[in-house]
């Protein structure tokens, strides 16, 4: 299924995180695309779908860290969230980190919006301490574009770890990227 709007919502309580994704998914016709344990010990559900999200706010019990819809995401963010197979890089190497996960899914969005580049890889805060970073990949001038868009979504939330370009990234890094 293509998912059209992505929800996220992000706990500091993994008890709640199974009651929040229990709701949601009662509570629209959404499809539960990750729900899991992070670290730091918080827990996030996303899902495809929209509808349920507020459901999911108001049944966290005062245990919500962060909440978003994008109704209308970019189809490579649903893409880069489940590459398990590395890909061809097409040129400059652009990364994005961010110190929580929903800023992060939204950044991605608006790098995949605002240039013609590849979402690489989507990795939400496991074995990262809670942090999160996308790595996206094409011709320099869109990856810096694409970077400036994520950097500024993520600078406005006061999440931003760091954002780099590398214009001629060595073989061996993108070995290591993906």
């Amino acid at each position: 299924m293509a998912e059209k709007s992505i929800g996220l919502i992000e706990l500091f309580s993994i008890a709640a995180g199974f009651l929040v994704a229990d709701t949601m998914l009662k509570a629209g016709n959404v499809r539960l695309i990750l729900s899991r344990s992070i670290c730091s010990g918080k827990y996030m559900m996303l899902i495809g779908g929209e509808a349920a999200v507020a459901a999911g706010a108001e049944a966290a019990n005062g245990c919500l860290i962060d909440q978003f819809v994008i109704a209308n995401v970019h189809p490579d963010v649903i893409v880069a969230l489940g590459r398990t197979a590395p890909m061809e890089p097409t040129g400059a190497l652009g990364i994005l980190e961010s110190f929580n996960v929903a800023t992060l899914l939204q950044a991605a969005d608006a790098c995949a919006k605002a240039a013609n580049v590849t979402l690489m890889e989507i990795r939400l805060a496991m074995a990262l301490g809670g942090k999160a970073f996308v790595t996206l990949t094409g011709d320099v001038g869109s990856v810096q574009a694409a970077v400036a868009a994520g950097r500024q979504v993520m600078a406005e939330a006061g999440v931003l770890v760091s954002a780099i370009v590398i214009s001629r990234p060595h073989p061996d890094v993108y070995r290591e990227v993906i």
